[in-house]
């Protein structure tokens, strides 16, 4: 199971924003809605193929994942106790 930390949502809003671009430029619930359901099923299939954040530190790890709206993002996902998976932070490129 994974599911997302409201700090990941924070981020988020603050990224892309709650509406669409002048340009057309992707919102944070447009992300929420095309990209972030691809990226947390590879968080859930593939924890462990992915890089550590931090030295020693197994349970963080983090992708690099192109989307259908943005250009690049990385996100960082934490395996806790109960075996799911929290996202909690994200930096896009847009």
């Amino acid at each position: 199971m994974v599911w997302v930390d409201p700090q990941f949502f924070a981020d988020l809003d603050n990224q892309l924003g709650a509406t669409r671009g002048p340009n057309g430029e992707p919102s944070a619930s447009d992300f929420l809605l095309i990209d972030l359901p691809s990226i947390a099923e590879a968080f859930a299939e593939r924890f462990d193929d992915f890089p550590p954040m931090y030295a020693g530190r197994a349970d963080y790890r983090f992708l690099v994942a192109s989307g259908r709206l943005v250009e690049a993002a990385v996100v960082v996902g934490q395996l806790v106790s109960d075996g799911s998976t929290v996202l909690f932070a994200i930096e896009i490129e847009p």
